[in-house]
């Protein structure tokens, strides 16, 4: 896992630019701590910062391969799950390799298969390769976006990179927050629409695109996407299907050669992957795989249960660690820890984010690094095979908007009058809404309730899990750690996306065909707990520090957020201990607690 950026001009000279592309570099320093590496020439410099995972001899960027008297050169963030096979084909194609490492993969994959190469990769990846006969750029990014990717257009130049912040390095680059960004951050956000930044100009390339850049063109193209068909398989050949989709994807994403580990919340997801992999370490190695948990000072006694989260998670974890003789690290973080991180964590996303959700992902990974460098995680498998509340209430059901973003009178309250008057949030978030239904494709056998979950399981996969990959990405890739997400395997969602609903909810249980798939492997307690998101801290001191910090920046009137924010409603909503925005930000998890903390700036932000 790694950080790029990239300049590419074709009408000037900018080998000598070496302080743009090295400032552009060093911004992403924490996502890639162990080494950096750069490239020059007349028309395109490009940086790296690396994470060591695979190859770590060997393995070095940008990388460089000639061939036909033309040169190649990549610089490439991910991971690749099949790199053994294609290395095979391309090996019948005449390639040598002096490398086992995925970047050499990729680079002599691209020069066979050109544009069609992304179709040949199982993994996570954002890559840019050079072409300096042609003067040419490729672009690509993997199919559900795990990896980042932005980009813009200033002067005849072609910027991009891993993070926004590393593209606000360039001189040329402005930050401006125009009406559609502030319509993407308090309509949509924390999620965003695919391809929109919140600022102006700068783009993110969609999940499963790849984007040609050369003297005379620029090409945008989808390779994948979703294709609806009948779905032939009974309950007994389906459960089947996955159980050997998920043991292989697991398998898959354990190679490392570096410390791999595992998350575990205790609950259905986390538990199926550790499971898988806990029994191939002992097969493969003889030894225990390293577990780790996350918890908060004084939970038990703070914890109050809702409909969301009706119980603590430690004695599911303390059951499958005994269940799977795991080498298992509890981290408990503390309150004040979580407050100051919520200022790391705005730096690690760019924009506001899910605040206090955001802050503990950060800390949670910074300790995790202390035993490992990478770990799989349960991620994703909510929005494949039904597991969020939304699927199951009629109110979602029939909401006609984004289901986890409903409260959109008190978003647009939340803006500053002027501002307001210059904006209509509803009507933004409708004809996102409404574009996006229309991409959807259904069968004539398709029952209206069939269709009506195929729609959410749609929206809830390029929408909600999007924000939550991003969320992933950002808060590991800060600490220089990789998260890797068995789930999102494009195979198992390709094949869960034509799972009808009736058969995919078996029982009418959240996940009810996962559940039946999986029993026999895991204690029947976990295979039948109700879900439960990720921990939030429920600790009062908690509330009390944010509320504290954002009266005190809202009451002085020369803050800069009281431009953007509606100042006297914003006072309103912590004097009445947040009655005043009565509904959850987004989702399940952002509450009162999170809408707090999402409004207070950082001085990066500032």
């Amino acid at each position: 896992m790694c950080g790029i950026v990239g300049i590419v001009n074709n009408k000037k000279d900018i080998s000598n630019d070496y302080y743009i592309i090295k400032n552009m570099t060093k911004s992403l320093n924490k996502r890639g701590p162990d080494e950096d590496g750069m490239y020059f020439s007349k028309h395109a410099n490009l940086g790296h910062r690396r994470l060591s995972i695979i190859d770590i001899e060997k393995g070095k960027q940008p990388m460089s391969y000639k061939i036909d008297e033309v040169t190649y050169t990549i610089v490439y963030n991910g991971q690749i799950y099949n790199t053994s096979e294609i290395r095979e084909e391309l090996k019948e194609n005449g390639f040598e390799f002096k490398s086992h490492s995925d970047t050499e993969v990729i680079l002599k994959a691209y020069i066979c298969y050109r544009e069609k190469v992304c179709e040949y990769l199982n993994g996570i990846f954002a890559f840019a390769i050079w072409n300096d006969k042609k003067g040419e750029i490729f672009l690509a990014r993997d199919r559900f976006g795990i990896k980042p990717l932005y980009y813009t257009f200033v002067d005849d130049n072609l910027i991009f990179a891993s993070e926004l912040k590393a593209i606000f390095e360039h001189p040329k680059v402005e930050k401006i927050v125009d009406k559609i960004g502030i319509s993407e951050l308090f309509g949509i956000g924390p999620s965003h629409t695919p391809g929109i930044s919140p600022f102006k100009n700068i783009y993110e390339l969609e999940p499963a695109h790849f984007l040609i850049y050369n003297k005379n063109t620029t090409i945008k193209k989808e390779y994948w996407k979703l294709e609806t068909k009948r779905h032939n398989d009974d309950l007994e050949t389906t459960c089947e299907k996955i159980r050997y989709l998920l043991k292989d994807s697991v398998e898959r994403q354990l190679i490392s050669d570096v410390p791999i580990g595992s998350l575990l919340s205790g609950g259905l997801d986390s538990s199926i992957i550790t499971k898988f992999a806990s029994d191939y370490y002992k097969e493969k190695y003889g030894e225990k795989l390293k577990t780790f948990s996350v918890d908060y000072v004084d939970q038990d006694k703070n914890f109050v249960k809702n409909d969301f989260q009706p119980n603590t998670d430690n004695y599911y974890i303390d059951l499958m660690v005994k269940y799977l003789d795991t080498d298992h690290h509890k981290i408990i973080l503390d309150t004040p820890e979580l407050f100051e991180g919520l200022e790391d964590a705005m730096i690690a996303r760019d924009f506001p984010g899910m605040a206090d959700v955001d802050s503990s992902y950060l800390l949670f990974f910074k300790n995790v690094k202390k035993y490992v460098k990478v770990a799989l995680s349960g991620e994703c498998s909510d929005e494949i095979f039904g597991g969020y509340p939304w699927y199951f209430r009629e109110d979602s059901l029939k909401s006609n908007t984004f289901p986890w973003s409903l409260a959109l009178d008190e978003r647009q309250k939340l803006l500053n009058p002027d501002i307001s008057k210059e904006i209509s949030i509803k009507e933004y978030v409708n004809d996102k809404y409404e574009k996006e239904l229309s991409k959807i494709k259904f069968l004539e056998s398709d029952t209206e309730n069939n269709k009506l979950h195929r729609k959410l399981i749609y929206l809830t996969s390029n929408w909600f899990m999007q924000t939550l990959l991003d969320r992933t990405d950002r808060m590991c890739m800060y600490n220089g750690f990789e998260v890797r997400v068995p789930f999102c395997d494009y195979r198992i969602v390709e094949y869960a996306w034509n799972i009808p609903w009736e058969m995919k909810a078996y029982k009418g249980r959240e996940k009810g065909l996962l559940r039946y798939a999986l029993e026999g492997l895991l204690p029947e307690e976990i295979i039948y707990r109700k879900k439960s998101p990720y921990p939030k801290t429920h600790n009062p001191n908690y509330l009390k520090v944010v509320k504290n910090k954002l009266n005190e920046i809202m009451k002085n009137t020369n803050s800069p957020i009281n431009k953007l924010l509606n100042r006297k409603y914003i006072l309103e909503i912590l004097e009445t201990e947040g009655k005043a925005f009565s509904r959850p930000w987004f989702g399940q998890l952002m509450t009162r607690t999170s809408t707090y903390g999402i409004f207070m700036p950082s001085k990066y932000v500032a």
